[in-house]
């Protein structure tokens, strides 16, 4: 019954605005019909009369200025941000954990991700994994935990008249995860399963193989688990886990929805003001040592795919080197925006080459990031595809991008700024990331601010320093033996043969 309550005000919201769109509708196509009678009474009298091509109309930067929240931290060090939205009786509280895989010991890899998962789906200290669940349902609420690489997070989603109940049970799983055998058991298998068919997808295979080419199997940002990382995995090592790594003054929680300040302080402080501070770990990735990649490598994977699905890049710079909006913005222009970047109409659009193409950049504060060029092509292209990724990458070494290339790239990020604000829970999030990640709050306007003031010989200089063919990484996944031969006028070639899951 409470799952339909809530969705009646959805549906309620949905259908006011119709209502109110098609108004405008009716208003819209009265003001259309006059327009067209006036044109065509005074067509013969401006013959002359000429539409702007809308390829080339410009429009006014966008302006935006989202609602700021309140930040608060409680006696334990747990910091609140809080912003109020009474659109909807719905209250939503999220959570950043000083967590995460980072911190997997080399001989249990996956333990950080199936201690988040444990905790959601164990139960409580005062509730079975069922009772749970049935509560949550009972209250059309819903809690999610999960731990990646560089952090941890969990939320809450439950409706105004229930939040002191939801909070209470979003916080009791937080605080003091059962880990029921059976659910660690489940989870077990489900991570087990997982790897035994996580062969099947290229797609997956070239994703996973080229992360491990750029930074090496060990390393955090490419390590993956197997049957006997998962295998020696315990309910103790879960218990250990949470109990070294999850404490309140490592959390940040954002607070969204249709409260008042002082209930909601009370609710908290009820929920989480007796739980004591903790050690917490710092987010400490390894670095990846220069000389590990300064130079180039080949390598494919021998798998019956119709298609070869291609790589091509290296590490680069973090978030918060000096180049990094410079680069971003040359990646843009390269392959980053697919339908007017020049890759996208060099390989599919000119040359017929693929479907699938671009380039992108994963940049973090606290690890090497990643530039790439990908493509899925037939393999009798695949020679041609990267000879194209590579002449265009030599080109935005060796030419300033065009006025209007960089006006666009830069249009586009400015004026798609105002969409990291449509809603409370967004501006939120955006502050609870800029915080874990030790940025100042203004650090989106100030990367907005520098992609304004770019010029060509930024962006040329930026792809001279940071786009080096000497050091690009080579990985096609298809057809081996002929793919080897294809592949062979970059250097090289080797084979990496895939453990079997078992």
């Amino acid at each position: 019954m409470r799952r339909v309550v809530r969705e009646a005000y959805l549906v309620k919201r949905e259908a006011e605005r119709g209502i109110v769109m098609r108004k405008a509708m009716g208003r819209m196509s009265c003001v259309a019909m006059m327009l067209m009678l006036l044109l065509q009474a005074t067509v013969g009298l401006a013959a002359d009369l000429t539409l702007e091509n809308p390829r080339t109309m410009r429009f006014p930067t966008v302006e935006f200025n989202p609602p700021d929240a309140e930040r608060l931290v409680l006696d334990n060090g747990m910091v609140v941000y809080l912003l109020e939205d009474h659109e909807l009786p719905l209250v939503t509280i999220n959570a950043t954990l000083k967590t995460g895989s980072w911190l997997d010991p080399a001989d249990k890899v996956g333990l950080a991700g199936m201690t988040g998962a444990a905790m959601r789906t164990g139960g409580s200290a005062g509730m079975s994994p069922d009772e749970v669940d049935e509560e949550l349902e009972q209250l059309a609420a819903t809690v999610s935990i999960g731990f990646g690489k560089e952090s941890g997070s969990a939320s809450l989603d439950v409706l105004k008249k229930d939040l002191k109940r939801g909070l209470h049970i979003f916080a009791d799983l937080l605080r003091r995860p059962a880990f029921e055998q059976s659910r660690v058991e489940l989870a077990k298998l489900q991570a087990l399963e997982g790897i035994r068919r996580r062969q099947d997808s290229p797609g997956s295979i070239v994703g996973r193989e080229f992360a491990k080419l750029l930074y090496g199997s060990t390393h955090p940002s490419a390590r993956e688990t197997s049957v006997r990382s998962i295998e020696s995995i315990t309910r103790e090592d879960l218990v250990a886990f949470h109990q070294q790594t999850v404490h309140p003054n490592g959390i940040i929680l954002g607070v969204t929805g249709d409260f008042d300040k002082a209930g909601m302080l009370a609710l908290l402080r009820e929920a989480f003001g007796d739980w004591a501070k903790g050690t917490v770990p710092e987010v400490t990735i390894p670095a990846v040592a220069e000389s590990d990649f300064k130079s180039g490598l080949v390598r494919f994977v021998n798998k019956d795919t119709s298609q070869t699905h291609l790589r091509v890049g290296h590490l680069t710079v973090k978030e918060t080197h000096p180049d990094y909006v410079a680069v971003a913005i040359a990646n843009d222009i390269l392959g980053g925006s697919s339908f007017r970047s020049r890759l996208f109409n060099d390989v599919r659009t000119k040359r017929g080459l693929a479907y699938s193409v671009g380039s992108g950049l994963r940049a973090s504060v606290y690890d090497e990031g990643v530039w790439l060029m990908r493509a899925e092509t037939k393999l009798s292209s695949t020679q041609e595809v990267v000879n194209r990724f590579v002449a265009n990458m030599e080109r935005m070494r060796n030419e300033p991008v065009t006025d209007a290339e960089l006006e666009e790239a830069k249009e586009a990020y400015v004026n798609s700024f105002v969409f990291s604000f449509t809603s409370a829970s967004s501006i939120v999030a955006r502050l609870m990331d800029l915080e874990y990640d030790g940025l100042p709050k203004d650090w989106l306007q100030q990367i907005r601010d520098k992609v304004v003031k770019l010029t060509k010989d930024d962006i040329q200089r930026a792809a001279k320093t940071h786009f080096n063919p000497d050091r690009l990484r080579i990985l096609a996944v298809g057809s081996g033996d002929a793919l080897s031969k294809v592949l062979a006028s970059f250097g090289e070639v080797k084979e990496i043969t895939l453990a079997p899951e078992s």
